[in-house]
């Protein structure tokens, strides 16, 4: 074997292992961020491996493979380099960092033979799934420590100087994945009947969305309020200890992990904020599944 092929493999056994391990540390930080919301156990595994490491392990089977039969290997990369694209996922990001990667280490390993192969094996394949434990474990302790009571109905918040009803599981709470523009987000609270409990024909102005002020001042974590203060000059908050997805906010079963508030940048920009008290501007039109909202109003009456 010459140099060149060795160097080619192993500069192509590097790439797989770099990109992989990449992907391991995107997705076990998305899985307990975004994930990780089903009551099943294997649900959550099952999300996790299909849906937030399957690029790790695209590029972990295809270097293993690539490994034992080089040739076979390589027309596997540069398949699923124009495949991904073409029926998969027709996105930038997916062209740049998944099928182009899939492309070169394709022609890499064509010519490469990386000796000894027990080591490539090992690089290729034990050091992603390390850089996915390492990466995962902060995030999976904070989920199996969340605080939830349960409660979904109706219910008061008070605490640093805000002191709010947070509308009960429904149309003011839902708890779909279909996603709400901003526009039917707002058009929804503010038709809200008194109850909460449905959707009248008219404008009733009862509830309403938060503003990024109050939904900042009421984070909590393990049933503390996190005294989150909103600056709306530099538009950032700061907290005195990272809120979560926790009661009696959030649902941490719920696949929603942002919600809209009332705070408008401009006419085509809103606020929104996350279950861990990041806030950032969003396109009115934004539609994600993970994305909807929480009506409030004032406290009176029978609250």
């Amino acid at each position: 074997m010459t140099d060149r092929r060795a160097y080619a493999g192993w500069t192509a056994v590097g790439l797989s292992t770099l990109i992989a391990g990449f992907w391991a540390y995107w997705g076990s930080i998305a899985t307990f961020h975004e994930g990780w919301y089903y009551h099943s156990l294997w649900k959550n595994f099952g999300l996790m491996f299909s849906q937030y490491l399957s690029p790790m392990m695209i590029f972990v089977l295809l270097a293993i493979a690539s490994i034992r039969l080089p040739r076979v290997g390589a027309l596997l990369h540069i398949g699923a380099g124009f495949a991904i694209p073409l029926f998969v996922v027709r996105t930038t990001p997916a062209l740049l960092f998944i099928s182009a990667p899939l492309i070169l280490l394709g022609l890499l390993y064509w010519g490469g033979r990386p000796r000894p192969i027990r080591r490539a094996y090992a690089c290729a394949a034990v050091i992603p799934f390390a850089a996915a434990l390492l990466c995962g474990a902060p995030g999976a302790f904070r989920v199996a420590g969340r605080v939830d009571d349960g409660i979904r109905d109706a219910r008061v918040v008070e605490g640093n100087a805000v002191a709010l009803v947070w509308a009960g599981r429904g149309p003011g709470w839902p708890d779909d994945a279909r996603g709400y523009t901003w526009k039917e987000a707002d058009s929804i609270c503010g038709s809200l009947t008194d109850d909460g409990k449905s959707v009248a024909a008219a404008r009733l102005n009862i509830w309403r969305l938060p503003s990024v002020e109050e939904a900042v001042r009421s984070m909590a974590r393990h049933g503390k309020n996190a005294r989150g203060e909103w600056d709306p000059v530099t538009a950032k908050p700061a907290y005195a200890f990272g809120p979560d997805k926790e009661s009696p906010l959030w649902d941490p079963f719920s696949p929603v992990i942002e919600w809209w508030t009332s705070t408008q940048v401009d006419d085509a920009t809103a606020f929104r904020v996350v279950y861990n008290g990041q806030v950032s501007p969003a396109r009115k039109k934004t539609r994600l599944g993970y994305f909807a909202f929480r009506a409030v109003r004032d406290v009176q009456g029978g609250f």
